[in-house]
């Protein structure tokens, strides 16, 4: 999917949550679902979208999402390529700590690989 077109699908996905939260009147999840849905393509070094955020600008909950997401694209089957084993799939995010994750979020991620792995493991399509 192009840059472009993951953007317009950012700004309709926050779009649509606002909506959402618009029509309750008392503060639900859909605020951080807010946050995830629009900040998870930010980087800890600022190269991100939608605007460029750097380090702790980034909410937490989309710099833990941001990580989410890769791991379960590196760990999933796509039409355009097989799935990575959890090892790969690990290395490649210890060398994005710094760069695409915060470090502190990876660290979590290595104190808790088991559970990843559990929860892939326990459901693979």
């Amino acid at each position: 999917m192009s840059t472009s077109l993951k953007l317009v699908t950012l700004i309709i996905g926050t779009a649509t949550l606002e909506s959402a939260e618009s029509k309750i009147d008392f503060e639900s999840f859909l605020s951080i679902a807010k946050l995830i849905t629009n900040y998870h393509h930010e980087r800890w070094d600022g190269s991100g979208y939608p605007e460029g955020l750097v380090g702790e600008e980034i909410p937490i909950s989309a710099r833990i999402m941001a990580l989410a997401d890769v791991y379960d694209a590196l760990r999933s089957k796509r039409p355009y390529k097989e799935a990575m084993s959890h090892e790969v799939s690990k290395s490649i995010i210890i060398s994005e700590r710094g760069k695409h994750f915060d470090p502190r979020v990876v660290d979590a991620f290595l104190e808790t690989e088991s559970k990843f792995k559990e929860i892939v493991n326990t459901h693979q399509d």
